[in-house]
């Protein structure tokens, strides 16, 4: 235990002050700490290493310049990157440190702040005298990272008060409906709350990550093959030519034992070929990765001009990986709904209001124009709300006591704030969308909450005000999902009005609501089925000895320390039992403009998607089907309700038996019912099963589901359906579902959500990308991708995702490629030197080829190049499917680049080397000198990597142009300084070359050689390409040709207008309060709203036609077809 004000225990805690700190550096750490972490990487390691050994003579046969300058240079460029960011984290940290307070007592236990106060200490007021000698001592928990739980207690003139979670504000909350208000530190700097859960996010590595970690690990076994090849080829030429090489020279004085020799020239030959492994790739794989990061950043049509809210890329690690999704899980209630409630209709005492009938009695479809009821009662009434059914109005005004009870309920039980603004206008400020479509519905219906006190309501009803006693608060929670008020009326009965889940209040009812229970149970079921949120209504009269034992009681149990929340939870219950049944309410909850759309073409993508919410099963299917994820033509929809682990394992027992059956016809043997199938399933069982499925899961199924002997039929079943919907999950839940297709499917999976029950489903997927909606930003600050509108997930994957993955495989294609045709040269140089370690190349050209000449074109295909345009990226979603097959690289590829490098060093060390046998110059001199050779060889690599760059280049930018000609100029510039009699007169030992590039490159027959060389290392590659792009297209190559075609014949067509929401919609009701409303009502804190919250700006879904889905499916299915027949599109 702590105290925030201790006397006598000081000792016993070490307090913290206000400062946080979530920068990694200081000026005097920043260097040695740096250095240690980047020397933690294997690379720079092992560059170290080699740096160390070009410092001994006998095996070194560079200069340690060519290691250190490409090392400084990318240990510089990492060092810089850190350096800035951790600058901004010092500049955040500083903004928050320097924020303004007036502290009361000069104790940094007590620092006083803005905060909320408890009602104790509420009689102290505005009065600074009187604060600054609070000397009361508040003992409590440790600090912990427990956002829910707070156990303390205040000890002050003599008295005990009890500390709970609600009477906290946490660090980083943000106030409001209050004017002012003061408050003691409990917690500061690293030991808030805030501080104590910023801890370390899990790590978060991309699968092309994890193959180059393993393909750099198998580069370093390469290279120690080639260096123990080399190695025994010195050992035999010692002792066979060696020998007499050295008595010729030195006589008996240049013994030397061979096999130690051999031992030289292995590290010799490490440090001469360490160059096969890519110093650079990381860091350029970095900037590469930033770069593709603005692009998110700076997209335009990501951006939601409604809030003003652009996409952020919250981290730089992961943009490939958006390339490679196969399964998206998704929340629903403002990530593919709007979260802003409309109400629509009610059942009231069994009858329907909010149908409207023709004069056949036929109900009127949503979309048919009819006259709005007229709300004459009410001069304040929301003139933007839409309720077509006149008959509730007749019935309010003919004084039904059934229907005035209903809205007095609504206008009652909430835990709205009002104000007014300078018009005089009533606003609403609400914590909950579905509380403020009802009590807006209220207002508009007659019944208009006016005000409130800790100790009143005051409502109008039809014009007349009436103030109701709150003498009780039964606030919401997750267990309860229902919130009751106590109210004594003007006419002094006190009356309990409740309103809750369905579910939850029918198991309250007394007896006599049999009949109309079961009325208005058809009628939510109606509900629901029209994709409508539904909420039960009750009431009780209770008398006043009872209510006053009751009360006495309730009072007692919150004064109590031990199991306050187990009493209090036992006397809501109690109370809250033999209600009289009103009825039900009906809200819509519109889905966002675009998710019809974006669902049909992240499927056309093979992208398989989930709903994990926490609404009932009629709300989560309905949706479903809103958002065409589920379908009438679906071959069957199974749902998963078992109340047991058996029942669950049965149920989905026949579920497949079901599934195979149907498609046993297809199955070739491979689905063997008795056998029990691995976790990791095989991917032919999947392609045998035909048609289209579905499952549904509610929650407690799900629990017994995920228990170990269950959880393989659950995956099994569920990755062979095309729609799964878990419903009634809890967020632990949410996360396990992900972990489960995460571990056991090796797929890349992305969770998406909108609030703070979505953030553990965030963190475990391997992309989380979180929505700023109506549910703060819990989800956005815990994502690594954020927007504003799920629509724009599909512009994310199948545009910038498909292109960091794309782009980056191309690049490390290359990069391998390139590294691999300039390093073997020296070992196939080996063979001719006697395997002295010599090298090919001008050790300055070793220096500079990797981080000079040759990295910003690849940097520049890398961050620009693109295979087809966004638009037909989005207009032909299959091209998402060569990175959910990991087909652009894989191991297979990197063999081939290998191999590719592997020829053109061949190519680049024999041509030359034939050309140069006994031959010579146009001028009679003798050409096959070493330095000669050296400088052919490396003209010809330049311009042959230079030219394979320009071959593999898709998207041509001025950029591009630039850096790829531009180096190769770089290049000849260098050349020629570095070969010029004035270097070499500076300095002599580090410029040997002199003169050579003059006296080589004047001769035509040199350049016949680059040219003979730069064709024979190209020519092969352009054959094959061209024979694959014309004999066995891509879908890819096949759009490119066809964009092509369309930029010379016409611009290209506009795009196609956004579509509705479907017709078919059902849905249900989940309860979106938070637990503590309640009390801080009756605490009073809260009613001294000033401030009017900025209207949210949002669009409206335009009403357009939806014949866009079965048009996007008939333009795949056609392109796909027209494209190549019977399936020969590879992908």
């Amino acid at each position: 235990m702590s105290s925030a004000a201790p006397q006598t225990n000081v000792m016993l805690f070490l307090f913290q002050d206000n400062r946080i700190h979530t920068s990694k550096y200081n000026i005097l750490t920043f260097l040695p700490i740096n250095l240690f972490e980047q020397f933690q990487r294997v690379a720079n390691a092992y560059f170290l290493f080699l740096l160390i050994l070009q410092l001994i003579p006998e095996i070194s046969s560079l200069t340690w310049f060519t290691t250190i300058v490409p090392l400084v240079l990318v240990v510089t460029m990492t060092a810089v990157k850190d350096a800035t960011d951790d600058y901004f984290r010092h500049k955040s940290d500083n903004q928050v440190n320097n924020r303004q307070s007036e502290v009361l007592i000069d104790s940094k236990e007590t620092n006083l702040k803005v905060r909320h106060a408890l009602s104790v200490t509420s009689e102290l007021g505005a009065d600074i005298n009187r604060l600054a000698e609070f000397d009361g001592i508040v003992v409590c928990e440790a600090p912990n990272n427990k956002l829910d739980k707070f156990t303390g207690v205040l000890s002050w003139k003599e008295s005990k008060h009890s500390l709970s979670n609600e009477k906290i504000i946490l660090r980083g909350c943000v106030l409001r409906n209050t004017s002012w208000c003061f408050g003691m530190v409990i917690f500061a700097g690293p030991d808030t709350k805030l501080m104590q859960n910023s801890g370390k996010t899990n790590f978060k590595r991309t699968s092309i990550d994890r193959l180059m970690n393993t393909l750099v690990l198998w580069i370093f076994g390469f290279l120690i093959c080639l260096g123990i090849i080399l190695a025994i080829g010195n050992t035999i030429w010692e002792n066979e030519v060696g020998d007499q090489f050295r008595t010729f020279l030195f006589g008996n004085e240049g013994e030397k034992n061979s096999v130690f020799s051999g031992f030289l020239t292995f590290w010799s030959y490490i440090i001469i070929l360490n160059t096969v492994v890519p110093i650079s790739l990381y860091v350029s794989v970095e900037v590469i990765r930033l770069g593709h990061s603005y692009f998110i950043n700076w997209d335009r049509k990501m951006y939601y001009f409604g809030k003003a809210t652009p996409a952020e890329a919250r981290t730089t690690t992961l943009n490939e990986e958006l390339g490679q999704i196969e399964y998206i899980f998704s929340d629903k209630t403002g990530t593919l709904t709007q979260n802003i409630m409309t109400f629509k209709k009610c059942s009231i005492n069994g009858k329907i209001y909010g149908e409207v009938h023709d004069d056949q009695g036929q109900e009127i479809g949503m979309t048919k124009k009819k006259e709005a009821v007229g709300f004459s009662v009410d001069p304040q009434a929301d003139r933007t709300f839409q309720f077509l059914d006149h008959h509730l109005m007749e019935s309010i005004k003919l004084g039904d006591p059934k229907v005035h009870e209903f809205l007095r309920v609504l206008a009652l039980c909430h835990t709205v704030m009002s104000e007014e603004n300078s018009a005089g206008q009533l606003i609403y400020q609400v914590q909950s969308p579905d509380e403020g479509a009802l009590v807006t519905a209220a207002k508009n219906l007659g019944f208009i909450f006016k005000s409130r006190t800790p100790e009143t309501i005051t409502i109008e009803e039809l014009g007349t005000l009436a103030t109701y006693q709150l003498l009780a608060f039964l606030d919401f929670n997750n267990f309860r999902k229902r919130m009751s008020v106590i109210v004594r009326n003007p006419e002094g009965q006190i009356k309990l009005y409740s309103k809750g889940a369905d579910t939850i209040l029918f198991e309250r009812l007394h007896p006599s609501n049999e009949d109309l229970l079961t009325l208005t149970s058809d009628h939510l079921s109606e509900f629901a089925g029209e994709g409508l949120r539904t909420l039960a209504i009750a009431c009780r009269d209770l008398g006043d000895t009872y209510f006053r034992e009751w009360h006495k009681r309730l009072e007692d149990a919150n004064a109590a320390t031990d199991e306050k929340d187990e009493l209090i939870a036992g006397l809501y219950e109690e109370i809250e039992r033999d209600l009289m049944l009103l009825g039900a309410t009906a809200i819509e909850d519109k889905l966002q403009e675009g998710v019809t759309e974006t669902i049909t073409s992240l499927n056309l993508a093979n992208i398989k998607i989930w709903v994990l919410t926490g609404d009932k099963q009629e709300t989560a299917i309905n949706i479903g089907y809103a958002c065409n994820m589920l379908t009438d033509d679906m071959n069957e929809v199974f749902i998963i309700a078992g109340n047991t682990a058996t029942e669950v394992r049965e149920e989905l027992r026949k579920a497949k038996e079901n599934l195979f059956g149907q498609n046993r016809s297809f199955s070739n043997g491979h689905v063997v019912f008795e056998k029990k199938q691995p976790l990791e399933l095989d991917s032919v069982v999947e392609e045998t099963v035909t048609g289209d499925y579905a499952l549904i899961i509610n929650g407690h199924s799900l629990a017994h589901a995920l228990e170990s002997d269950v959880k393989n039929d659950l995956l099994e079943l569920a990755c062979m359906c095309k729609t799964v919907i878990c419903c009634r999950v809890t967020p632990l839940q949410k996360a396990q579902v992900v972990e489960l297709v995460k571990k056991h499917r090796n797929a890349v999976t992305l969770a998406i959500g909108d609030g703070a029950n979505d953030v553990s489903m965030i963190k475990s997927a391997h992309i989380g990308v979180g929505i700023s909606g109506q549910e703060g930003l819990q989800a956005v600050l815990a994502s690594d991708y954020s927007f504003a509108q799920f629509r724009y997930l599909q512009r994310l994957l199948l545009v910038h995702g498909r292109w960091s993955y794309f782009r980056m495989c191309k690049f490390l294609c290359y990069f391998f490629y390139k590294n691999f045709a300039f390093t073997l040269v020296h070992f196939w140089f080996g063979f001719f030197c006697g395997f002295s370690a010599q090298t090919v190349y001008d050790q300055w050209f070793i220096a500079l080829f990797n981080i000079v000449y040759t990295s910003l074109p690849v940097l520049a295909m890398g961050i620009f190049d693109q295979d087809v345009s966004d638009q037909n990226s989005m207009d032909y979603p299959q091209l998402y499917k060569p990175g959910q097959q990991n087909l652009l690289f894989n191991k297979c590829k990197f063999f081939i680049c290998v191999a590719h490098g592997i020829y053109t060093s061949l190519a680049l060390f024999f041509i030359p080397y034939g050309a140069f046998y006994n031959a010579a110059g146009e001028d009679g001199q003798y050409i096959a000198d070493y330095q000669s050779f050296a400088v052919t060889m490396a003209t010809s690599l330049v311009i042959v990597v230079s030219v394979q760059i320009a071959l593999d280049t898709s998207y041509w930018t001025v950029i591009n142009h630039v850096f790829i000609w531009g180096s190769i100029a770089t290049y000849f510039s260098i050349l020629f300084a570095m070969h010029s009699n004035g270097i070499f007169g500076i300095f002599p030992n580090q410029f040997p070359f002199v003169g050579i590039a003059w006296h080589s490159l004047n001769q035509k027959c040199i350049w016949l050689v680059v040219l003979l060389t730069t064709v024979a290392s190209v020519m092969p590659i352009v054959t094959f390409r061209f024979l694959r792009v014309d004999l066995f297209p891509t879908l890819s190559d096949q759009i490119r040709q066809w964009q092509k075609a369309q930029k010379k014949a016409r611009p290209l067509y506009s795009r196609k207008p956004q579509t509705r929401r479907s017709s078919s919609r059902r849905s249900g009701y989940a309860f979106a309060h938070q637990e503590g409303y309640g009390e801080l009502i009756t605490s009073g804190k809260n009613m001294r709203a000033k401030n009017l919250p900025p209207t949210s700006g949002l669009e409206k879904t335009p009403s357009n036609s939806t014949s866009w889905i079965e048009n996007l499916c008939k333009k795949a299915t056609d392109t796909v077809s027209s494209f190549s027949q019977d399936k020969t599109v590879k992908l």
